[in-house]
């Protein structure tokens, strides 16, 4: 999260703790000499390789996350392009308008109660999930589960941004005809006019991402709304196409055991697309104002906005299977059928904003703070963002994107190790500590510290990971358990948990003890 550093200036003129800087001492009173990761403030008790000022606790006095910015988050990535093809894909399958609004409606009641009890996290600790894993984990063990984490969302980062790219190509080219013979011409994989946007794109996430958090607090705020009214207004269109009369099934829709059972299994994998957010949703709500924003941003964000997505995807489908039997794969099919050349435009840049809004907050800010967790002393959040970015350049994401060994295997496999990571991390803090948590502690590599164990890594949570990670990717890639794969999230974060309960000591003296002397102020 950014930090304002004129409220933490850097040894050794840090004045002590409860007493005002020294007005006249110059480094007190210019922040951007204080900016320096390199020697990041250590308050008494800390370490420096567990604490700079943007892992530190974030205060509670100047929290700016209200419930619309929690709203505005789950406005952005539930309308996803991804999304999109995911639910459209349901009906494809075989299932209804009615069953696809209940396999979703069924992931979204329990996506909310548990992004809640994750976002209550973040809200009562202050601090990023790399940081909230040392709870679990132990302080160093930490790095395991922000590391899964990160690696995951940095592959993504730069697909979603060749992704969106693609949209950017086709709306230059239909608006500059003249451009697309850049698209003949590769380098690396990638066309010349593909170079052009990809790092376009990437050039404007870094610029966002590089103010920090409250930045792209703001940059959600804005997109929201406009991806609202881009979709509700491509609904209509469609409706007044199809004459206001859709199909709400197809001639291949399934009945009785096997359509509830695509049912059930549609639903947990509306749950398991949210992962990732599960896991990471402190990274946000360290910034709530309070558990009732998080509540009404996660119920107007979650089931409500996921019915009107569900309607949306309905009517999508429904329109273009009634008006020439086809089901389309992505909302961008319908805008690149668009006939007016400035609607095609508009839509189109909506696309890329939503895109946008999407990556940074699922793929950008993990990694920003795994990074930042394994080189506390070296990088703050602006350097970890660009690092994480210049990653997600250099490995050349659409050759990943092309290869179904990448996808379905090494991102697949990490992605399985999702659901076991959530299960321990939530168990342990809500069932083993009932949130007890000496916040302190989670920056001390003292012997004696609550997160310590054994060498700073907890073997316990290290064995529920091994079992419960081993069953659920056996699970996603043996041929024999594949019924099983669309419940691998849930399968893995239950054992996970279960695993935690069983081996976890529950006879430790939990110390409840908030980070405000060591917390740091958010920029407003």
């Amino acid at each position: 999260m950014s930090i304002d550093d004129r409220d933490v200036p850097p040894p050794p003129f840090s004045p002590a703790p409860g007493q005002p800087a020294d007005a006249s001492d110059p480094r007190a009173v210019a922040p951007d000499l204080a900016h320096d990761a390199t020697t990041p403030p250590t308050p008494s008790g800390t370490s420096a390789r567990l604490y700079n000022r943007d892992l530190a606790p974030s205060k509670r006095e100047g929290r700016t996350w209200s419930a619309y910015s929690i709203f505005t988050l789950w406005a952005n990535d539930v309308h996803s392009l991804g999304n999109y093809a995911f639910a459209i894909g349901l009906f494809a399958l075989g299932l209804g308008g009615w069953q696809v609004l209940t396999a979703l409606g069924a992931g979204a009641v329990l996506l909310f109660a548990l992004l809640t009890l994750s976002g209550f996290i973040g809200e009562k600790v202050g601090v990023p999930f790399p940081v909230m894993s040392r709870i679990s984990f132990g302080v160093h063990g930490a790095q395991i589960p922000a590391l899964i984490r990160g690696i995951v969302a940095i592959a993504w980062f730069g697909i979603q941004t060749y992704l969106a790219s693609i949209v950017l190509n086709v709306l230059l080219v239909a608006v500059f005809p003249g451009v697309a013979g850049l698209d003949e011409i590769e380098f690396l994989g990638l066309s010349v006019l593909g170079w052009i946007t990809f790092v376009a794109l990437w050039i404007v996430q870094v610029l966002i991402v590089s103010y920090g958090m409250e930045m792209i607090r703001r940059y959600e705020a804005f997109a929201g709304p406009i991806i609202l009214v881009t979709f509700v207004a491509l609904a209509v269109w469609m409706l007044w196409r199809a004459d206001f009369d859709i199909a709400w099934s197809t001639p291949d829709s399934l009945t009785g055991w096997p359509m509830w059972s695509k049912i059930l299994g549609g639903g947990m994998l509306w749950v398991s697309i949210y992962a990732t957010f599960l896991l990471n949703f402190s990274d946000f709500t360290r910034g709530a104002k309070s558990r009732a924003s998080i509540v009404q941003g996660n119920l107007w964000g979650i089931p409500i906005n996921m019915l009107l997505f569900g309607a949306v995807v309905v009517i999508l489908a429904g329109a273009q299977f009634k008006i020439d039997g086809t089901i389309i794969e992505s909302p961008a099919d319908i805008v690149a059928a668009i006939p007016n050349t400035l609607l095609l435009a508009l839509a189109s840049l909506a696309l890329v904003v939503l895109t946008i809004a999407v990556n940074l907050m699922a793929n950008f800010v993990a990694p920003t703070y795994a990074l930042m967790n394994l080189f506390p002393k070296r990088l703050d959040f602006r350097r970890a963002a660009i690092v994480s970015a210049v990653i997600g350049l250099v490995i050349l994401p659409w050759n990943l994107y092309d290869s179904p060994v990448v996808i379905n295997y090494f991102l697949g496999g990490l992605g399985a190790l999702l659901g076991p990571l959530f299960g321990i991390i939530m168990a342990d803090y809500w069932l083993v500590r009932r949130a007890r948590i000496n916040v302190p502690d989670l920056y001390s590599e003292a012997a004696s510290g609550d997160y310590h164990y054994r060498d700073g890594v907890n073997p316990r949570a290290v064995v529920a990971l091994t079992v419960s990670g081993v069953v659920a990717l056996l699970c996603v890639f043996v041929p024999v358990l594949h019924p099983l794969t669309d419940f691998a999230w849930l399968i893995g974060a239950g054992l996970g948990a279960v695993i935690t309960l069983l081996i976890a000591n529950h006879k430790h003296p939990f110390t409840d003890r908030d980070g405000e002397t060591i917390a740091i102020a958010v920029v407003h």
